[in-house]
């Protein structure tokens, strides 16, 4: 069973900087992609930022030049600094995981919570 255990997260100023990391354990298959997807009350889970294996990223374009993704394969820990920081970045960020061959996983979630 995979476990996904996240910190980071928390209350920030517009224009602030915040930093998620997430770290996964248990798995017996190779890790094909990490990254994290985020959720807002009313709204659908959407995209963040995800890298593949190979270390190619894909951010979401709200997110572009703002948030950066990184991956350390051999912790098997995904971070993502997110700077910059606006009101509609309030959500509650969620890990992903997909093993090859299996998945995706998820985080329990972290609340980040972008207020004045």
């Amino acid at each position: 069973q995979v476990q996904l255990v996240e910190s980071g997260g928390g209350l920030v100023q517009p224009g602030g900087s915040l930093r998620l990391s997430c770290t996964a354990s248990g798995s017996r298959f190779s890790i094909l992609a990490m990254g994290w997807y985020r959720q807002a009350p009313g709204k659908q889970r959407e995209l963040v930022a995800t890298i593949l294996s190979g270390g190619s990223t894909n951010y979401a374009d709200s997110v572009k030049g703002r948030f950066t993704a990184s991956r350390d394969n051999a912790k098997n820990t995904v971070s993502l600094q997110m700077s910059s920081l606006k009101f509609e970045d309030t959500a509650v960020y969620y890990c992903n995981v997909v093993l090859l061959g299996a998945g995706p996983y998820w985080g329990q979630g972290t609340q980040v919570t972008v207020s004045s």
